[in-house]
């Protein structure tokens, strides 16, 4: 596997279409804190980091909310690619859906969602968006 981000964006995307309450993925630095972001801003109920058992690698299992049995998030998109990364600063950034969604970017403070970046005043990859 090579892209880790999109990888775990599809299993949450296709997890919800399906209404799991779950979802499992493997660990990573980089999914555990776009895991943590997605948590503070409401995405996610919450995620659990399982150790080995019986010789699998470690992994994550993500709770998937959602309100009147309909998936918080409507949309998750990625957008900086391993092909075309996307950088951008924050000015430059405009707001997803006029402030209803969120950009999570990856700075050199660590991975933060837009609304977290501008009050930082910092740019970086975008790395998806999620409505």
């Amino acid at each position: 596997m090579n892209d880790i981000t999109s990888d775990l964006i599809t299993r949450i995307r296709n997890a919800q279409m399906v209404k799991h309450k779950t979802v499992d993925a493997p660990l990573s630095n980089m999914s555990e804190r776009i895991l943590k972001v997605l948590q503070s801003e409401g995405y996610i109920s919450g995620y659990s980091i399982v150790k080995n058992e019986e010789n699998r690698h470690p992994y994550m299992t993500i709770e998937l909310k959602y309100y009147d049995n309909k998936p918080v998030i409507c949309e998750i998109k990625r957008i900086s690619k391993p092909g075309r990364r996307v950088y951008s600063s924050i000015k430059k950034l405009p707001l997803m859906r006029n402030g209803l969604g969120i950009y999570v970017l990856s700075t050199n403070k660590g991975v933060m969602s837009d609304t977290e970046a501008r009050k930082q005043s910092l740019g970086g990859e975008v790395l998806f968006s999620v409505f």
